[in-house]
């Protein structure tokens, strides 16, 4: 006979070894076993013997390792930009340029206002965690009852359970009547679960019928829940976001360095002034720190979190948008996510002769509404029982001992019938001469079983003779109606998706089956086994459809397999159970009606259930990921345009082609002005983003050369053509960069030729004010020598050439890295640039 025979909550008694069990016990430090709780004395600790414990063992309660804010906010201070703008700065103060120090720091420590009040925002997973936990409990110390804190419980107490308490601590349970317990919290299980005398329950559990007396064996960090607690508190990963833009940062500092070494060298040679080689220093750092890059980011990504916002999906972490635009595998949580989280009941089997109206009828008659129960709400649901008038006149509930339920109902003409539902072994034990109708009801059960069904057996009493079997009402837990096409449209995105769920493998092939998963299911217990090497095990846990029997170490494992194969992983789930694992990923969502825990610990919380937001999420992620890949293109681009056109005026003019005022305004009015590509309309990829820094670097890189020659051109065309004046040439130089820098976001934000995709209103209104404001200041020379209206507009007209040329040379440059599969892995054409 299969577990799977009886419902949970209608008979199913704690199936064998628990797996929690061990990660308990073996978790406890050598030397600091605590006390069976077979040694729990009926009398209680005495107040003496429970202070020496808590002395011992600690308080009842999960420690958290808080971080000094101080040192938090620090720690945005440290890294290769700021470590460029703190230069620069340094720089400033240095030669005395009071306005471009005090416009660096400004932007310096805006930039770590916004990112520690991101991951202030965030929250803390720990601390929803503690909150779960019960804050009373009822102890027997000293032979009397007394009501405590949950924090001063110890190992041996002996402590009461009742109905709707909240499991303070592991407990095993002593002698008494068998208990419900729900631990969904913990395990994932949709139903309540019984547990008989000698089982253990945990903490954060909570008790749902019965009432039983157990010894404290573990508190605190030795619990299952401080386990699942310090699997979230371990589990800290950088973003690919926060790698991207450190190799940036790597990449300009070398280049900055190298160029400014070069520089430095040239100048002690020639016998330069050392305050203008300083002050050149100054104008070559400034121009090489992408000072907005972090802000324009978070702008970015904060925008979309607004419009994610609108889709039902709250950010907490805005690097984690990134990271949705990057999964290419979904572990989904199956209870509420991929299902509705409604038992319904299925075709039944029947005894010849009844009809399934009439089982239906006679299940419901033995349920109650008001109990809340799942099962009998489920039953009640589709049952009809207006017409015939019958009245229940006695109803006796469920309970562990006799599994099963039993009404006496009163017909409209006075008749009497008894009615009962429970576990099929039971309901077929009060039929007499069941042995006729045993084997076709033997392979109706396992039949269910096979399927991953919940089996109920119905049977009727007249008020005249024995109880008649009438059949098996199979009870499952459908699909959600958008799931099957959810799935398919995220497989499409390049999405594989791999369902998760703590209920049996049977019941996960099963909905896998309907769902057009897969039918290669992994029982999670392989986990718990050594004799697979962790290689093997890593491979198996990528090629399977799904995972069944999940507790919260096992999704934790499943997670880091993923990890291990360079996967991008997303994790959906609701309850304690996930919240490691929600931590653990590189996108961890949290699905309607998550408990504290797993919001806290996860990236993205969802307002509504289903997978199709999810998917939603993703969509929207993508678009945020091409604004911001072609900003750091772009960003990247300017930052070697300048450095280069600027480094080599000295070294082979000896000719300084812009001021440090000019650096400035560039950097203020550009990035002020492309912060408006937070709104700009793109088109989501089909495929996952990743950051592929090789093609970001290659085509910046080839832009930027480009943009060095447009730039030397122009500036031959004033000193030899035009013959202008220094100041003159400098202030063309500036408005030349303005100019073609700005229009060089059009060539970047799009992978094919720039008209291939119509820029927003708001990044034209921003990019068109921006170089009114440039042209005005250098028409009428603010900061500047003026150059008067014919020189702007020439130097217009050959800014948009050259922006025509360079959108033919980012083609050509696309088609040589795809030709050649640079910064792409062997079996993948895609661009991702």
């Amino acid at each position: 006979m299969t577990d799977i025979e009886a419902p949970e909550g209608h008979g199913v008694e704690a199936r064998g070894k628990d797996p929690a069990q061990a990660v308990v016990r073996q978790d406890r430090p050598s030397g600091e076993q605590a006390p069976k709780a077979e040694s729990t004395q009926a009398q209680g600790l005495t107040q003496e013997e429970a202070e020496r414990r808590l002395s011992q063992y600690g308080p009842n309660e999960i420690v958290e390792h808080k971080e000094n804010p101080l040192l938090r906010f620090l720690s945005y201070f440290w890294g290769p930009i700021p470590w460029m703008i703190e230069a620069a700065a340094i720089l400033s103060l240095i030669v005395r340029h009071w306005t471009d120090m005090i416009i660096i720091s400004v932007l310096l420590v805006a930039n770590g206002l916004v990112g520690f009040w991101e991951e202030y925002q965030a929250g803390n997973a720990i601390e929803a965690l503690k909150q779960h936990l019960a804050l009373k409990a009822k102890v027997m110390r000293g032979g009397r009852w007394m009501v405590l804190a949950a924090r001063d419980l110890v190992p041996g107490d002996r402590v009461r359970l009742r109905l709707g308490d909240i499991i303070p601590a592991d407990i095993e349970l002593l002698d008494g009547d068998p208990i419900e317990v729900d631990q969904s919290s913990l395990t994932g299980e949709s139903l309540p679960v019984t547990h008989k005398p000698g089982d253990t329950v945990y903490s954060g559990s909570i008790v749902k019928m019965g009432e039983i007396d157990g010894g404290v064996t573990a508190t605190g960090e030795r619990t299952y829940f401080a386990k699942t607690a310090q699997l979230v508190d371990s589990a800290h990963t950088r973003s690919h976001l926060q790698e991207a833009v450190i190799r940036i940062g790597n990449y300009l500092i070398v280049l900055a360095i190298a160029l400014v070494t070069l520089i430095l060298t040239v100048a002690v040679i020639r016998g330069d002034p050392l305050l203008t080689t300083i002050e050149f220093a100054l104008v070559l750092t400034v121009a090489a720190v992408p000072v907005a890059m972090p802000t324009v980011l978070s702008v970015t990504m904060a925008v979309g979190a607004r419009v994610l916002a609108s889709k039902q999906a709250v950010v907490s972490r805005l690097a984690s948008i990134e990271e949705v635009a990057g999964i290419d595998v979904l572990c989904s949580d199956k209870t509420g996510t991929l299902t509705q989280n409604k038992l319904t009941p299925g075709d039944p089997y029947l005894v010849s002769g009844v009809s399934r109206d009439d089982l239906m009828r006679a299940a419901a008659l033995a349920s109650r509404a008001e109990d809340q129960d799942p099962i009998d709400l489920a039953i009640l649901s589709q049952a009809d029982l207006s017409d015939l008038g019958d009245r229940v006149v006695h109803f006796q509930p469920f309970d562990p001992v006799s599994k099963r339920t039993e009404a006496r109902v009163q017909a409209a003409d006075g008749g009497e019938t008894l009615v009962s539902k429970g576990a099929p072994q039971v309901i077929l034990a009060l039929v007499e001469g069941a042995d006729s109708i045993r084997s076709s009801v033997q392979d109706a059960i396992d039949g269910f079983a096979h399927r991953g069904f919940r089996s109920l057996g119905v049977a009727r009493k007249p008020q005249a003779g024995g109880w008649d079997f009438l059949g098996i009402l199979p009870l499952f837990d459908p699909p959600r109606e958008d799931s099957k096409s959810t799935i398919e449209t995220a497989e499409a995105m390049g999405i594989k998706v791999k369902m998760v769920t703590g209920d049996q493998v049977a019941i996960a092939k099963e909905t896998a089956h309907q769902l057009g998963l897969g039918s290669d299911i992994l029982d999670a217990q392989v986990f718990d086994r050594t004799e697979a090497s962790e290689e093997r095990l890593v491979e198996t846990v990528e090629k399977s459809d799904g995972f069944a029997q999940v507790f919260p170490e096992h999704k934790f494992r499943i997670v880091e397999s993923l990890q291990a194969r360079h996967h991008i992983v997303g994790m959906t789930g609701d309850g304690v159970n996930d919240a490691p694992a929600l931590k653990k990923a590189d996108a961890g969502i949290a699905v309607s009606g998550a408990t504290d825990a797993a919001r806290a610990a996860a990236d993205i919380v969802l307002m509504t259930s289903g997978l199709s937001v999810v998917i939603d999420a993703v969509k929207e992620s993508r678009k945020i990921f091409q604004r911001m890949n072609s900003y750091a293109i772009y960003r990247i681009a300017e930052t070697i345009r300048v450095l280069l056109f600027m480094t080599l005026s000295i070294l082979v003019f000896n000719f300084y082609p812009v001021t440090a005022v000019m650096i400035v305004l560039l950097a203020l009015l550009n990035d002020g002005a492309i912060l408006s590509i937070s709104v700009d309309r793109v088109h989501y990829s089909d495929q996952p983003e990743r950051w592929n820094m090789q093609r970001v670097l290659a085509i910046a890189t080839v832009l930027g050369v480009f943009g060095v020659m447009a730039s030397f051109g122009m500036f031959y065309i004033g000193e030899r053509v035009l013959h202008l004046s220094q100041p003159v040439i400098q202030s063309l130089m500036y408005l030349k960069l303005s100019v073609a820098g700005q229009l060089t976001i059009f060539v970047t934000r799009t992978r094919g030729p720039f008209w291939s995709i119509r820029p927003s209103r708001i990044l034209l209104l921003a990019v068109a004010g921006a170089q009114t404001i440039a042209t005005l200041v250098t028409v009428f020379g603010v900061f500047m020598a003026p150059i008067g209206w014919g020189l702007a507009a020439f130097i217009w007209v050959y800014a948009v050439a050259w922006a025509l040329v360079n959108d033919r040379v980012k083609l050509a440059a696309y088609a040589v890295l795809d030709r050649f599969h640079v910064g792409l892995p062997a079996e993948a054409s895609q661009a991702s640039a």
